[in-house]
């Protein structure tokens, strides 16, 4: 019994070091960059990826916390200045999805996944995918993004991140005043 919670211990320093080395290469890294193949496969594949022309993997970089704004230079209380306790609608996810579709205007968000987190920064992988590309044209899987309605559908939040912060991935109670949009819903 004793051996095998040694090993177990030394199998879990030995991921430990490995998922820290991993970390600090990516906090070296560029903010948005194009990745070969993903690091999660299984995560990739459930969220849509194959491993095929047309399909690119973008790493993107996003800081923590809440909104920065500037303090402002004109008088006022502390407290109406705006700066503290502010929190964006927008999860940090779509955030990062936005920045590679903005780095790579000629490609289409398919979905994202968290791969870590430091003290500063969270780390997504952008699967993106490529409507002019012939294969992703005769794809059944894929080729529904190739419609102009799909066109810039990150900004739209029409990618699963968007859908989470409108508050689409709920039915039922609770969610009244979120469909067909949250402004129609503020009106009724």
């Amino acid at each position: 019994m004793l051996r095998a919670t040694k090993k177990m211990k030394r199998n879990l320093d030995e991921s430990r070091d490995e998922r820290r080395r991993l970390l600090r290469e990516l906090r070296k890294g560029q903010a948005v960059q194009r990745v070969d193949k993903p690091l999660k496969l299984d995560r990739a594949r459930s969220a849509g990826y194959k491993a095929k022309q047309g399909v690119v993997v973008i790493r993107v970089r996003v800081r923590k916390g809440g909104r920065r704004k500037a303090r402002p230079s004109l008088g006022r209380r502390p407290k109406r200045m705006g700066v503290k306790k502010l929190t964006p609608k927008k999860s940090i996810q779509l955030i990062a999805e936005e920045r590679a579709a903005r780095k790579y205007p000629n490609l289409e968000v398919l979905n994202s996944y968290p791969i870590g987190e430091d003290g500063q920064y969270h780390y997504f992988e952008v699967i993106m995918l490529d409507p002019n590309h012939p294969v992703i044209q005769k794809d059944p899987d894929f080729k529904w993004i190739t419609h102009p309605a799909q066109r810039g559908r990150v900004y739209r939040g029409l990618t699963s991140a968007g859908r989470r912060s409108r508050g689409l991935l709920k039915k039922g109670k609770g969610t009244e005043k979120v469909r067909p949009s949250v402004r129609s819903g503020l009106r009724s």
